[in-house]
């Protein structure tokens, strides 16, 4: 444990940011799931407004930090072509 105040604050802070991002990431990984379950089904405009889900998600994500804006891209192009070979 740090004796130093100021590193006392930053581990409370670090511990903080590692619960909050923690969040988003399942929240992210949760939303793209809902996409591959609703990719089996018929309903498409649901699987469009889940896709758009996972889209605003990515890049709040990035946004706060929490992504690298290069690992949300590859999840999204993941998640397209995913899509795309499904329905071929």
């Amino acid at each position: 444990m740090a004796n130093i105040k100021s590193a006392k604050k930053r581990v409370l802070t670090a511990e903080k940011n590692r619960i909050r991002n923690t969040a988003w990431k399942s929240s992210v990984k949760t939303a793209v799931k809902k996409v591959i379950e609703l990719a089996s089904g018929e309903d498409k405009e649901a699987l469009n407004k889940a896709v758009s889900k996972v889209y605003q998600l990515c890049d709040k994500a990035v946004g706060k930090g929490i992504l690298h804006k290069n690992t949300a891209a590859r999840k999204k192009s993941r998640l397209v072509r995913g899509l795309n070979k499904l329905k071929v």
